[in-house]
């Protein structure tokens, strides 16, 4: 009786790595992992490299945009969020671009035409309560096309144990506007004014967008990565303050 010799076993296909996702919807592959910057040498020099790495070459991104299951409370949001969204007849992948699960954090980039929408959910919704807001920041990527500058919101929930969240948003250096969220958190107030003067980031609807730490007829925002180094000439010198009843309204 002859033995019957077993044939070799296909060895199975790898798994297709995740997809991100929002709402079922594929995240945009430009945003899923956006490139800042591409660097030479051990670091970065534009001009020269006395390291002897002058191959090393280095590609700096953002936080990639994270895959389902984002873990802990995290998935609740997103997705309470997004059911908000739907009700109000808003695609959540149109107003939601990616979200980010970075050093145990959550950010969620937001489109800016949905920003106001997306910070009221987050106030009102009971499931979400995000009743504080810590403030707004500026943030500036040159070579981030089209993208260069990003507000980050930060926001944290009493009612659900101090959970905290981040909103970012990106708008061009073309057209550095994004809506004021002070008609829903009104303490961001001078959060927004001072994001303003020292990155250019202009808060449409804020109630008196002014400059807080550079004179009022300062040109530029010092916190840009492309505003010069030194070299700036000392215009403080001489400088008055106008008496009380002459000055701006802050109002």
């Amino acid at each position: 009786m002859s033995e019957t010799t077993p044939s070799p076993q296909t060895p199975a296909a790898p798994e297709p790595p995740a997809v991100p996702e929002i709402a079922g919807t594929p995240v945009r592959p430009d945003l899923a992992l956006e490139v800042i910057a591409t660097r030479s040498g051990q670091f970065g020099a534009p001009d020269s490299d006395t390291t002897g790495y002058g191959l090393h070459t280095e590609t700096i991104t953002l936080a990639p945009a994270a895959t389902r299951p984002y873990g802990g409370w995290f998935d609740d949001v997103v997705d309470h969020l997004a059911e908000d969204l739907a009700q109000d007849g808003v695609d959540p992948a149109a107003a939601i671009e990616k979200v980010v699960i970075e050093r145990g954090e959550l950010t969620v980039f937001i489109a800016r035409e949905h920003l106001l929408a997306v910070a009221r959910h987050l106030r009102d919704d009971q499931d979400l309560r995000f009743e504080l807001c810590l403030g707004v920041s500026g943030v500036h990527y040159p070579g981030l096309t089209g993208r260069e500058l990003h507000a980050c919101i930060q926001l944290m929930s009493l009612t659900h144990g101090g959970r905290q969240l981040r909103l970012e948003v990106a708008c061009p250096e073309t057209d550095p506007h994004i809506p004021s969220i002070v008609a829903i958190y009104p303490g961001n107030d001078w959060h927004e004014r001072e994001t303003w003067d020292l990155m250019g980031i202009v808060f449409d609807g804020h109630p008196s967008l002014t400059r807080t730490a550079m004179p009022d007829d300062w040109v530029g925002h010092p916190q840009r990565k492309d505003y010069p180094l030194g070299g700036i000439p000392v215009e403080y010198k001489g400088a008055t303050t106008p008496p009380a009843d002459t000055r701006r309204s802050y109002s």
